[in-house]
């Protein structure tokens, strides 16, 4: 297995702009995006001069916590304190690693749904994205990242998540990790997440837009690998973009899901573990839109 290719050193911290894409590009006329059909209109108005991502650029250390700020004036539906109650909720539910905890008290999950959907969103629930997708339930979320972190005493350096959907679990991930590369096979949720993390300053995630079930050869191996939709069993491509002692966290199953944990313990082998039962949308092959 090869090591990543060799990259241009970068300064930090950076603009979201640059992680994304958009460094250089006029501003005149950006705003979030509130829908799927905007989304895809994005996609649309941009193909003419779309270009891909820089390279990822590696950094050493994971972001301070406080990189998120709350925007003013929100409804109380979707305030701080009913964030921390959310939290609070899924402590009681098991979940102990307090930097977990710690994350998904500072990312506003309201951020990354539609206006219509705000109040429900520090409900234990998944919601829709568009596209047939969904963002995962928060305790679900919580409870990947926990086991990615569990076998490394929580230091968890460069991270890939499968199915970036609207950026919510990307976001997580970048405050407890040191880098997190999130690939996305629908062009429209690629935009969608794009437009949402553009309110946040995370400066070690990278997007991309591509085949989530090839992963990212060009960038592992990886300390951690989460899936963010179910397929029979994991792609062999992804468990040879582990790391030795690397752990990826994935649902496996069709009608009835479990959640699986692989370590890779030497060159040519992992160990696995059938968890809990879960429920996502099926993974599929190749690139949408």
């Amino acid at each position: 297995m090869s090591e990543s290719e060799s990259q241009p050193k970068k300064r930090f911290p950076l603009t979201l702009d640059f992680v994304t894409g958009l460094s250089g590009r006029s501003k005149t006329g950006a705003h979030r995006t509130h829908s799927t059909q905007t989304a895809t209109r994005n996609v649309n108005e941009r193909s003419a001069n779309a270009r891909p991502l820089p390279p990822p650029t590696i950094v050493s250390k994971p972001p301070s916590p406080a990189w998120v700020v709350d925007r003013p004036g929100h409804a109380p539906l979707v305030s701080e304190a009913v964030r921390k109650a959310m939290v609070r909720r899924i402590a009681q539910q098991g979940i102990k690693d307090a930097a977990v905890l710690a994350a998904m008290e500072n990312v506003p999950r309201h951020f990354f749904l539609e206006p219509a959907l705000a109040s429900q969103a520090y409900v234990d629930t998944a919601l829709p994205i568009g596209y047939h997708q969904t963002i995962s339930k928060p305790s679900i979320v919580a409870r990947m990242i926990e086991l990615l972190r569990e076998g490394v005493d929580g230091k968890l350096g460069r991270v890939l998540e499968i199915g970036t959907g609207c950026g919510y679990q990307a976001a997580v991930l970048a405050q407890v990790a040191g880098e997190v590369y999130s690939i996305e096979r629908m062009r429209p949720l690629h935009e969608l997440a794009r437009s949402n993390l553009r309110a946040l300053y995370i400066p070690n995630l990278r997007l991309h837009y591509g085949d989530g079930m090839l992963g990212l050869p060009q960038c592992a191996p990886f300390d951690g690998i989460i899936l963010a939709a179910a397929g029979l069993d994991v792609p062999q491509a992804l468990l040879d973009q582990m790391a030795l002692g690397g752990r990826l966290i994935a649902p496996v199953g069709q009608r009835s899901q479990r959640l699986k944990l692989v370590v890779r313990i030497k060159p040519h082998e992992w160990v696995a573990d059938l968890l809990e039962p879960c429920h996502f949308v099926p993974m599929r092959p190749g690139t949408f839109g």
